[in-house]
């Protein structure tokens, strides 16, 4: 126990010493700083005359008819609401030109209340004024026959004009408020469980082709040395991920009132505390499957530039499991076949399991199954990893093969 405690604190030393460490810490703690307190410092630059006078894009409309000239303003401005719509009578030259000049963001020019052209400078990705024009326009053409048919205005744009409420009641998860905060969740995770994965790898191959090894393991036993590099690779990741989450929720506290309004940022500071204990148990679990197992391939490498292509399997299941897992929350489908059949494999399960649970109903007897295989395997994988290990550290020169590496772990 002497010699594990002694290990970890070491190794954890070890960490907090890496600049690579303390500076990416800092730089994620001084990003979130930058955002949290945009809008207050922006706020005390700008100035409440200037914005209330600044003026709107315009939008400039050509009737078919002087007729219709005042019924397509009022309805054409209800359907731009962020935009200054202004009746034009120029003639189609000038109203190109002032879109060039950038005088006007776009223009509609209509040949009749049912079909119009759409004149824009430099036509947007996501331009989806031309959708809004068409509804607007069905609902004049529409108002417009009626109103030749002998039914009153007044009636006909109460008729047109009547809004319908509705209220939405999830009655399990909101998979679109939740969208968000489990995806940087999953990301951290996934982030965490590389990087520390990687470098738990890294430093047991770097100890074994300086040959620091051999006075090593003559003075503390292979396990605890193994777990003590890879507790304290853990507890650095947890501390890392404490920080960098720690200092966002300061800081949007600090800056809440100049956040609200702001469905997105609301919705990841408001994050359940059950799935916060949800994500610690999947994140450790999860770290202690995949680290064992770098540990190990670690050992079992002779030179430190053969450790990317030794570990380069073990990466790929993961990544694999990270893209099924986005791929599963961007179609909106969590629970299906293959993220339940994830849920319960090991090496998949700390993100396709806490993802089903922040966006879906899952219940509580699989979340406990999806655990115990956890834990389960954590243990076997630990054991497995530990002989490895044992043995891994002195061999020297090619990799050893499965086969007599089975045979060695038998003898140990």
């Amino acid at each position: 126990m002497n010699q594990f405690s002694t290990i970890l604190k070491f190794e954890l030393k070890s960490c907090f010493q890496k600049k690579a460490f303390v500076g990416i810490t800092i730089f994620l703690v001084l990003v979130i700083a930058f955002v949290m307190f945009s809008p207050r410092v922006f706020g005390m630059f700008s100035d409440d005359d200037t914005q209330s006078s600044e003026s709107k894009p315009v939008i400039l409309v050509v009737a078919d008819s002087p007729k219709n000239a005042d019924f397509l303003k009022k309805y054409f401005a209800k359907a731009f609401v962020d935009y200054d719509v202004k009746i034009s009578d120029k003639n189609l030259t000038d109203v190109k030109n002032q879109i060039i000049s950038q005088k006007a963001e776009c223009a509609f020019v209509l040949k009749s209340l049912s079909s119009y052209e759409y004149y824009v400078n430099n036509l947007s990705l996501y331009d989806s004024n031309t959708q809004i024009a068409d509804e607007a326009l069905e609902n004049i053409y529409r108002m417009n026959e009626m109103e030749k048919n002998g039914v009153p205005m007044e009636n006909v744009e109460k008729v047109f004009n009547t809004s319908i409420e509705h209220d939405t009641k999830a009655l399990g998860q909101n998979q679109a408020q939740n969208f968000f905060y489990t995806y940087i969740m999953i990301f951290a995770l996934y982030f965490v469980i590389i990087i520390y994965g990687q470098m738990v790898a890294t430093n047991v191959a770097t100890e074994k082709s300086s040959r620091a090894m051999e006075l090593l393991i003559t003075s503390a036993k292979p396990v605890s040395m193994m777990f003590g590099k890879i507790i304290a690779s853990c507890l650095a990741g947890l501390i890392q991920l404490v920080a960098v989450f720690g200092s966002a929720y300061l800081f949007y506290n600090i800056n809440k009132p100049y956040w609200t309004g702001n469905p997105l940022i609301e919705s990841i500071f408001n994050m359940p505390l059950e799935l916060l204990v949800y994500m610690v148990i999947f994140f450790i679990l999860g770290f202690f499957i995949y680290a064992f197992l770098y540990g190990a391939i670690g050992s079992t490498v002779s030179k430190l530039e053969d450790i990317n292509t030794a570990v380069m399997p073990l990466t790929l299941i993961f990544v694999i499991a990270f893209f099924v897992v986005v791929y599963s929350m961007t179609n909106g489908s969590v629970d299906n076949i293959m993220m339940v059949v994830c849920s319960y494999i090991p090496f998949t399960s700390p993100v396709a399991m806490f993802t089903r649970i922040a966006m879906s109903t899952v219940p509580f007897y699989e979340i406990l199954i999806s655990i115990a295989i956890l834990v389960a395997s954590v243990i076997g994988i630990g054991v497995i990893s530990a002989k490895i290990y044992r043995v891994g550290v002195l061999l020297y020169g090619t990799t050893p093969k499965i086969g007599s590496l089975l045979k060695a772990i038998k003898k140990a």
